[in-house]
């Protein structure tokens, strides 16, 4: 078994479609783990079809992992791949001082901060850590780290952090229901499992929006991309790519695809850039030759029969419309919070976004059933507490994230001294 931070001499060969939704997970799930591998095309590469003859396996099996040893995978679940690395998928206590839903960089600075301070603490992720911050390629503007640093690097390093203060990581499952028995907040899984603590923290994060655009729901994985630019690179080498966005991931999206693609046009519905993205980060874009700025467009629709092939751009002002070729288009649009989930247990924004500390306050729908006040980033249930992108209110920020996770921490620590 691989250990759960890889040596960069160990790879993983990675063989399947290019195009396959579920080579891409794949390649996405590695990327963001930080686990090295190399990719071979199915249809292009003789070696990797031969190797997968010799292994048995045909297109049904794909796509295929081979490790250094010799060990291979066929067709893996999210489950399976993620105990093939060395990434644990089963809770070791039904009982714990805090749990985290979300490993994103709020739940893994609470990890680092409640464990370091001798909380017994579980961390559950439905995907790889990281969150959408672990899908970017480079966070230049994160204190400490004047030449930048990618966010599966930065994940990487807070993960092995918490690790080593004694917390406890389990992934590929998502938290499915939250109730509350008596003192115990108790977090189901996704596969049943029950785990109880006094104290809970969602640092969920958010998903990016879906692109309402006729078209794009069989496109997915087949050239349209949410986030995921690292795991996508074999698609879009040499080619001209679509962006659609105009936040900071998508402008460090942009330049990292420019060092593969032939050119990078990035859409955008702002008037200008300047309303969603950092100074510093538009500079860099603006003066990138193989980046284009479309401002004040909109993707109205998205072609192709098997693959992506056209993407239709509207102007914003005149309605004019475009269709132009091309076999990728990356969509860094817009924060989704999946929290329908915790409907009818704790009180949500219009957008879903969890209300929390001062936003509850005076309102006839809190049924707060201890004689203190709500702490700060205490939602309307006592005891459950939420920090990162998906607080309604919040700054989307990774450096905001991280350090609304810490502060939980406090308040976690004082809800638990009530006790």
């Amino acid at each position: 078994m691989i250990p759960s931070h890889a040596d960069p001499a160990d790879r993983v060969v990675v063989i399947g479609f290019t195009w396959s939704p579920r080579s891409h997970e794949v390649r996405d799930f590695l990327a963001r783990s930080r686990i090295p591998y190399l990719f071979r095309d199915y249809e292009s590469n003789d070696r990797a079809r031969a190797r997968a003859d010799e292994l048995g396996v045909g297109a049904d099996g794909l796509p295929l992992l081979i490790f250094d040893d010799g060990r291979w995978l066929a067709a893996p679940s999210d489950e399976e791949l993620a105990e093939e690395v060395g990434l644990s998928t089963e809770a070791e206590s039904p009982y714990y001082d805090l749990i985290i839903v979300g490993a994103g960089p709020a739940g893994l600075a609470a990890a680092v901060y409640g464990a370091s301070e001798g909380l017994r603490t579980v961390l559950i992720e439905r995907e790889a850590p990281g969150g959408q911050a672990g899908m970017s390629a480079a966070i230049e503007n994160y204190l400490g780290f004047p030449d930048g640093v990618s966010g599966s690097e930065l994940a990487g390093r807070a993960l092995r952090q918490a690790e080593r203060f004694g917390a406890e990581v389990v992934v590929s499952h998502a938290a499915a229901e939250l109730r509350v028995e008596g003192p115990s907040r108790v977090v189901v899984l996704d596969d049943g499992a029950e785990l109880r603590a006094q104290a809970v923290l969602l640092a969920l994060g958010v998903s990016w929006r879906m692109l309402q655009a006729p078209g794009c729901e069989r496109l997915i994985g087949r050239g349209l991309y949410y986030g995921a630019a690292a795991a996508a690179v074999p698609t879009c080498r040499d080619r001209d790519v679509y962006l659609l966005g105009a936040g900071n991931s998508a402008g460090q999206a942009a330049l990292y695809l420019a060092r593969y693609a032939r050119s990078v046009t990035m859409v955008a519905p702002e008037a200008d850039f300047s309303e969603k993205m950092s100074e510093y980060l538009l500079d860099r874009v603006s003066r990138n030759p193989d980046v284009r700025l479309r401002p004040g467009a909109k993707v109205v629709a998205v072609e192709g029969r098997d693959l992506l092939e056209r993407v239709t751009i509207e102007d914003v002002q005149t309605g004019r419309r475009e269709t132009v070729e091309t076999s990728t288009l990356f969509v860094y649009i817009g924060a989704a919070p999946q929290t329908d989930w915790l409907d009818g247990v704790l009180l949500r924004d219009e957008k879903g976004f969890v209300l929390a500390g001062p936003e509850l306050q005076d309102r006839e729908d809190v049924r707060w059933e201890l004689e203190r006040p709500c702490y700060l980033l205490e939602t309307s249930v006592s005891g459950v507490f939420v920090a990162g992108d998906v607080r309604s209110g919040s700054v989307k920020r990774v450096g905001a994230a991280v350090g609304e996770g810490s502060m939980a921490i406090q308040f976690i620590h004082e809800h638990l001294r009530g006790h």
